[in-house]
Order: C-alpha cells, then structure tokens, then sequence
C-alpha cells in the first residue's frame, strides 16, 4: 500500500534534558530541528536512523508550556532495542536518569528494563539478542 510509520511525537518541557537522555543515553542522533515562531514551538526529530530511511522520534517543545504534562491512561511505553541492557541502563543511571525496572527476563519473554525520560515517559529497553528469539 506504500504506507510507512514516520515518527511518533512526545510532547517535552525542557529539551536540553530530553536531548541528553535520547542522545547521551540511548544513542540516538538529531537528526533536524525547526521552529516555529508564530506556533511558538519547536520539533526535534531524532533516531537511529534518518527520517527518510526509518521511523523517528519527534520531541515537541511548546514554548509557553507552564502547566505539568499529563501522559492520560492510554499511553504504555516506545519500546528501544540494544545491543547490551546492562551498558545502557548503567549509562542512563550514571547520567541521572531513573531505572523504574531493572534489567531481567520478562515471563517467558525477552530480557527488558524500563526508563523514565525527564518528562516521566517510559521507554522500554528490550535487549536485541533475547527479542531475536522471542519474535522469531
């Protein structure tokens, strides 16, 4: 059908600490930027790879955004392979970042850990030699 998954958006109150946990934590790259004067916002595109050969993460910045954000009850989690749990889950505790599940085996599943980026979103972190086996 030619469709394809482009970027998922998560709206985020400072983007410098955003950017630290995406990048310095996870690995990702900015891949583009932009703002919107008139808007009064500005969108980070960021991933593994770039937007035209893979789906993105796009952060949201709302310039005049006071209020706390609300995740609601319909949002889980985005889920990030890698290639070692441990290291990346060390990393992001060494840069501040909160471990809410340490990493381990999920029932009869892949080895798994969650983070919580500075806006309180988990992302699960699912090692990629365990999820190999799991979805094959």
């Amino acid at each position: 059908m030619g469709h394809r998954l482009l970027h998922t958006m998560l709206r985020v109150s400072d983007p410098g600490s955003s950017l630290a946990f995406y990048c310095e934590g996870l690995g990702m790259k900015e891949y583009f930027r932009k703002d919107y004067e008139e808007g009064r916002f500005t969108l980070i595109y960021l991933g593994y790879d770039a937007p035209e050969n893979g789906p993105t993460l796009e952060l949201t910045h709302n310039w005049d955004q006071v209020e706390t954000l609300i995740h609601g009850t319909a949002y889980g989690h985005i889920a990030v392979g890698v290639d070692d749990i441990y290291q990346v889950t060390d990393r992001l505790s060494q840069l501040g970042f909160e471990i809410a599940r340490k990493p381990g085996p999920m029932a009869g599943g892949p080895v798994i850990a969650f983070a919580a980026d500075p806006d309180g979103y988990k992302v699960e972190l699912i090692d990629e030699r365990s999820y190999a086996s799991f979805v094959g």
